[in-house]
């Protein structure tokens, strides 16, 4: 049972590390560069974004403690592997877009990284619906976002 939670609070650090080294990128480019930036008029106001992604960290991290508490049972490798690929992504849309500027390459990538949550959360579900579930509002979030790197992208280039 002990173990259980401090694998928990490993992937609680890992989802979370990834967020904050993201918004190491973003930081110094909000209040500049991206407050210049023409945006569409469905952005949502710029105190949303850390409430919405800390809770998607939490869901990211519990998603993947289901599956690893899952794995004498199953084969994990492939769904564990891409839940890592989708934290890379995660960190480097922020590179690309706020630390880069470069609002084309960070729509590019924005697509594979929805495609890698979504191949997670299928993998996911061979083993544990609930670890499935959980990566669905983040599937969602980013393809909000997907649509708004898009529009600025296009407003502004």
């Amino acid at each position: 049972m002990r173990k259980d939670y401090l694998s928990l609070a490993v992937f609680l650090a890992l989802s979370l590390s990834a967020g904050v080294v993201g918004s190491l990128f973003t930081a110094a480019s909000v209040s500049g560069w991206y407050a210049e930036l023409e945006k569409p008029v469905f952005t949502p106001p710029s105190w949303i974004f850390a409430p919405v992604w800390t809770a998607l960290y939490v869901l990211m991290a519990v998603s993947g403690w289901l599956l690893w508490r899952r794995r004498k049972e199953s084969d994990i490798r492939a769904a564990l592997g891409l839940f890592a690929v989708q934290l890379v992504l995660n960190v480097l849309w922020s590179v690309l877009f706020f630390g880069l500027r470069l609002p084309g390459w960070a729509f590019l990538e924005i697509i594979v990284l929805w495609l890698a949550i979504a191949l997670y959360s299928a993998a996911a579900a061979r083993v544990s619906r609930a670890a499935s579930l959980l990566f669905l509002p983040y599937l969602a979030w980013v393809g909000y976002a997907a649509v708004l790197n898009y529009s600025i992208w296009t407003l502004n280039w």
